[in-house]
């Protein structure tokens, strides 16, 4: 039960970055490769100012604030220097390895010693004078591990309806309108370059809130925490939308929560079936690549089936032509 807990945590807190690169990816359209680099900025950043003795709230809204940065360095680059985002995010992500190495002081910062975001929630748990234990099922659960994935629903709930509620805006459709078909936007006068700046900005500020809350959930900031994360969060991507499906923006939205939920109880389940958690990465990859191939090559295989070549089609046609009357 405490294994389930602890994958519900995680998926919840995970869930923000996969809404972040839902917006870059779905939304917009684009590969945004600073994901990873505003993970570990996040976590970099919340680290350092916990252990400088700031607030734990005041903390996370700072990385969130960082990842907004480096979002808008990636968008600016794109707008100003015309260079492509993909190639943009890249270099971002590379410069932020090196502030994060600044920012941690090292390689690796711990945070045993000081108050982090799921000590604070334990904190209010027992001011309230809750129960020490909550029972489910025949198993007793302690409140160190309830208040934490509290914690996380909230944020994640929260994040999900603002921006589901923004996307709802004239902005938020300008910002759809965009990414959907670039040349029809600037017909109708939207600064397509803003637009992607814009969302940059509000995706990456998602992956930064994540980094925060996982480094303050797992105790420690790494500067190699990010790598890889973007794999992790198309992975969750493509499950939520296997499960809801991409018919309507909420189901849209509501799909990366789900997905990314899901793929962490799939992961508490092959790790506990024997799967060393080194091999984790590259079965991740794997998915995502069957994810997002096996359709492809489904779909050109069906095409090519049902694509007849000309010289069968005319002996067809001769062949179903009824005979000819001899009388």
């Amino acid at each position: 039960m405490n294994l389930l807990i602890g994958s519900l945590s995680m998926g919840f807190l995970l869930s923000l970055l996969t809404l972040g690169v839902f917006i870059t990816f779905r939304i917009m359209g684009r590969l945004d490769l600073t994901t990873d680099g505003s993970f570990g900025l996040g976590a970099a950043v919340a680290a350092a100012l916990l252990a400088n003795g700031v607030d734990p709230l005041v903390a996370t809204v700072a990385a969130a604030a960082a990842g907004w940065l480096a979002g808008a360095t990636t968008g600016l680059m794109n707008l100003v220097l015309r260079i492509d985002t993909l190639l943009a995010g890249i270099l971002v992500t590379t410069g932020l390895y090196t502030i994060q190495l600044r920012t941690l002081g090292g390689g690796n910062r711990s945070l045993a010693a000081v108050r982090t975001l799921p000590e604070a929630a334990e904190e209010v748990w027992h001011a309230l004078r809750l129960p020490e234990t909550v029972t489910l099922g025949d198993t007793g659960i302690p409140a160190s591990l309830v208040s934490p994935l509290l914690v996380c629903a909230v944020f994640v709930l929260f994040s999900i309806w603002v921006l589901a509620r923004f996307l709802r805006t004239d902005l938020g459709l300008a910002l759809r309108a965009a990414g959907g078909n670039p040349q029809a936007a600037r017909a109708l006068g939207l600064d397509t370059g803003w637009m992607t700046t814009l969302g940059l900005v509000l995706a990456n500020g998602l992956v930064a809130l994540a980094g925060a809350l996982f480094a303050q959930y797992q105790g420690f900031a790494d500067v190699s925490m990010g790598a890889g994360m973007i794999v992790t969060a198309l992975a969750c991507l493509v499950l939520g939308e296997g499960f809801l499906g991409k018919a309507t923006l909420r189901r849209q939205i509501v799909g990366t929560l789900v997905g990314t939920i899901v793929f962490r109880l799939l992961v508490a389940a092959v790790v506990r079936a024997g799967l060393p958690p080194n091999d984790l990465k590259l079965a991740t990859a794997l998915f995502v690549l069957a994810a997002l191939g096996v359709p492809a090559v489904l779909t050109h295989l069906r095409r090519r089936m049902d694509r007849t070549p000309p010289g069968l089609a005319s002996l067809r046609q001769r062949i179903d032509r009824p005979p000819a009357d001899d009388r």
